[in-house]
Order: C-alpha cells, then structure tokens, then sequence
C-alpha cells in the first residue's frame, strides 16, 4: 500500500530568507500583486513558477493564484496589461501580458472529479493550501505571497526540491485517480528535472498504469513529446517502462527487451536503444530534436517481430528497418503526432541500417548520389542517428565504424561540391520532356521525368545532349512518342 501524505512542513525564518532571494521574479509580479492588494485580494506566485525559480530558471511565463473571482481577476488587469484573454475563465484563468511577461491568473480551486471522464468539476476555493493540495506533486505546491513575500508550502515541497524526489500532497491513488495523466506527468518532470519518484508514488503508478489509456491520445503526446525534450530522457522511458505506463503509450519499447542485437550480443536491443538515443542527443546542434530522439528510441523496434536464430545460434533481424519503419508510422499515428513528423521520423529508422553497406568504402557514387537523394532534409539527422548507432564496446570496431562514416560524409561534400547534390534534379525539366517527346501534360511525363532523375543518381551531371539521347532511348523502348507502322 502506498505510504502516508507527506506531513505538513513549516519553514524557518533563515528558510523564508533564502527562498525569497532565489526568488529572483519579475518586477512585473510586484505592479501586479500591488493592484491585488489594493482591493483587498491575495495573489500568490505559484506552482512550477515557484519550483523553477528555486531551480534557477525562472522563465518570463508566471502563473499565480488567487481569491478573487474571474470577473474581479479581469477588472483588476485591464487597463494595466498590455492584452488580456479569457480562454480560460470557465476554469477560473484570466491570461494576461504586461511588457513582455506572460501571467495566468487563476482562482483558488478546489476540483473534484467525476470520476467516469476525469474532467475536473470546477468549484473555487477559499484558501492558497485549499489550492495547492489538489496539484499534482508537491513540488507544484508551494506559493510565495506577494507582495509581502512570504513562502507558503503547506506539504513539504521545498524539501522535497532538494532532495530531488518526486511525490503527491496527498495519497498518490488519489491524485492519479483524479487525472491518470498525472501517472505520465511524474515520468515527464523525472526526465526534466532528473529527479527519482517516491516508493509510493512508483508503487501507485505500476498499479494504475492502465488507466493510462483513458486519456486522449493528444494529451497523452504532448506529455511523451516533453518527455522526450527534457534533460534526462532515458530516466523518464525507463520509469515509464518499469511501472507499466509504456505498454499503455509505446508497447514497441518495452517489447524490445532481451531481444539480442546481432552487432552486440551483449546488450540487449533496449538498452541499446536507450544508448543510441542518449549518444544522438549529445550530438544535437541546436537544442533538443524530437524528431532524432524519436528515431534514435524507436530504430530497431522491428527486431522483435523479425528477430530469427540462425545456424551457429547467430541470431538475425533481417528487414528489420523496412518493418520498423511501418511499426513507426502506426505508432506515432496513433498517438497523434504531426504528418510531418511521423514521416521524418519513419525515414530515419527506414534508412538507419543503409550505412552498413558501405564497408570500406565499397559503394559506388551512384550509392552515395541516392543515399543523399532518399534522405533528403533528413541528411544531418541520418549522419546524427548512425554515429550514435554504434554502442558497441569494441573500441577497435567503434573506431573503425567512426572512420569509414567519416568517408562517406567526405564522399558526400566532395560530390555535392561537384554537383549540387541538394538539388538533384534531372537535366530535362518538364517542359523540355514534353516538346522532346510530342506528349501532353499527363502521367508520362512524371513516369520520363522519375526515369531521368534515376538516370542522373547513376552517372552524374549530363549535358542536354546526352540527356536527351537518353530520352529518346527510354522513349522508344516503352513504345512512347511513336505511331505505329500501317
């Protein structure tokens, strides 16, 4: 059974003082507070605000809480921010932006649930520890007065803070049972904050992990989605894997474990994913990618449907991309993400394994001219995502894999210098294959168009002359631009 709430914690006066000096807010949060005061209202800093300013990273996106009512919370903000909205008002928030700060202002809540759609009955509330107790961790539940600054955290938030742990005001059952979005929620500030979540907390989550599935697939990503952009990534898969909550959001992951990976046979392919993923982040350029950790977490979920012990016990996963790849597109569908990011996604773990061929430098330009052509935009991500396929612990074999990729990049500047290869077009455009061949707009020109294009991979640049023979040539053997002998 999962233990006890934590018990109530009070703060000394040296606590009080060192907590409001790393509360370092924005002087817009004192104009604001002020105006609440003067009509006789409480407005409190709150929540991830609070638990981010005690992090150091205090972002200019506040969130308070407060006893006035909605109406009260709009009257007292207009005519001192500089655009206000209600899109939230039914749920007690008034948004609001004031030189450059973004505030939501919402009224002290006191939710129940009604326990079939989860969706919150709103009912407001009288006091800020009314309020916090109903958030989720305790680390969201601390507040800091304002203006007079003094901290409240009514269930031990700040110790928890330092100590790094996750855990609910209340029993954990009831928390999850009010959202089980919340159950993702602890995996997702795990892999932001890289904190461990409390005994109970872990036991309550494997316990109601499935009522995971309950929750729209939209919510559900945007959770995975922040996931996956935090800090720590790996710590928040491996709760989700341990406690149950990946088989409800992404069944291929823990599916993967024990399932032996041909190039390492002593690492199972889970944990080897873990590692590719976390080696890709530390190649990112330019702040987290969803769509490599993505790839780099989902590249070999097809080994398990296409996993075969060979002879010798040599075990295979032959085809392994093409049908991960199709696991990839489901998957991510299901979960609602973006057309353009499931189909980004997919190619990568499509065209993860091609390297392989290489060698020693064995592929021919053509290979290289179409390696480039299929992975299109992706190519920075695909040379991200194959470098950090390598785990193996063999540094001799690492070395070795590093080098020849670095041939191939170099085989790539030196033909892309040659022959612009981000724009690999054929030599004829449309409009030449048409007044070329006699043909109208249609189909058949797509179909001469495709065959150029494959023509130009093969053997390069070639001259207007020479593209056109080559037309004409294809023209004549699919019987195309020619009238038949009476």
């Amino acid at each position: 059974m999962p233990g006890p709430a934590p018990a109530p914690t009070s703060t000394t006066g040296a606590d009080h003082a060192a907590v409001v000096e790393m509360l370092s807010y924005s002087p817009v949060a004192d104009e604001l507070a002020q105006r609440f005061a003067d009509a006789g209202h409480r407005l409190y800093l709150v929540g991830g605000s609070v638990r981010d300013a005690l992090l150091g990273r205090l972002s200019t996106d506040l969130d308070f809480t407060t006893d006035a009512r909605p109406d009260a919370i709009q009257r007292l903000v207009s005519g001192w921010a500089d655009a206000v909205w209600d899109t939230g008002i039914a749920y007690g928030t008034v948004g609001a932006v004031r030189q450059g700060v973004t505030c939501e202002i919402t009224t002290f809540r006191a939710d129940a649930y009604d326990g079939v759609t989860r969706n919150p009955v709103v009912a407001f509330g009288d006091t800020v520890e009314g309020d916090l107790v109903r958030r989720d961790f305790t680390a969201n539940a601390m507040a800091l007065s304002l203006p007079d600054r003094t901290f409240v955290d009514p269930y031990g938030g700040l110790a928890a803070l330092a100590r790094g742990v996750l855990d609910t005001p209340t029993d954990p059952r009831t928390s999850f049972g009010d959202d089980p979005l919340r159950l993702l929620r602890a995996a997702r500030f795990v892999a932001q904050l890289g904190f461990e979540v409390a005994p109970r907390v872990q036991e309550a989550m494997t316990e109601m992990a499935p009522q995971l599935a309950r929750i729209t697939a939209e919510r559900v990503q945007a959770e995975l989605s922040k996931l996956l952009l935090g800090a720590y990534p790996r710590r928040g898969i491996e709760l989700m894997v341990d406690t149950g909550l990946a088989d409800v959001v992404l069944p291929e992951v823990p599916a993967m474990r024990l399932e032996i990976d041909e190039h390492a046979q002593h690492k199972d392919v889970y944990e080897h994913s873990l590692t590719v993923m976390e080696q890709a982040i530390g190649r990112e350029t330019d702040g987290p990618d969803l769509v490599l950790r993505l790839a780099a977490l989902l590249h070999d979920i097809g080994k398990p449907a296409t996993r075969k012990v060979e002879p010798g016990r040599r075990v295979s996963f032959h085809h392994h991309e093409v049908v991960g790849a199709k696991m990839t597109r489901k998957r991510l569908r299901e979960l609602r993400y973006p057309k353009q990011v499931i189909e980004d996604v997919a190619q990568l773990v499509f065209l993860h394994l091609r390297f392989h061929g290489y060698g020693k430098g064995e592929w021919t330009d053509s290979a290289v001219r179409r390696y480039v052509t299929d992975a299109g935009p992706l190519l920075e991500r695909l040379h991200k995502l194959v470098r950090s396929d390598s785990t193996t612990r063999n540094k001799r074999r690492a070395a070795a894999l590093q080098r020849s990729y670095d041939d191939l990049e170099e085989r790539i500047a030196r033909i892309a210098e040659e022959e612009d290869l981000a724009r690999v077009r054929p030599d004829l455009d449309g409009n030449a294959i048409m007044e070329l061949l006699g043909i109208p707009p249609g189909p058949l020109v797509g179909k001469a168009w495709r065959h150029l294009k494959d023509v130009r991979l093969e053997r390069g640049p070639l001259d207007h002359d020479e593209a056109s023979e080559e037309l004409l040539r294809w023209a004549a053997e699919e019987g195309i631009g020619t009238e038949p002998e009476s």
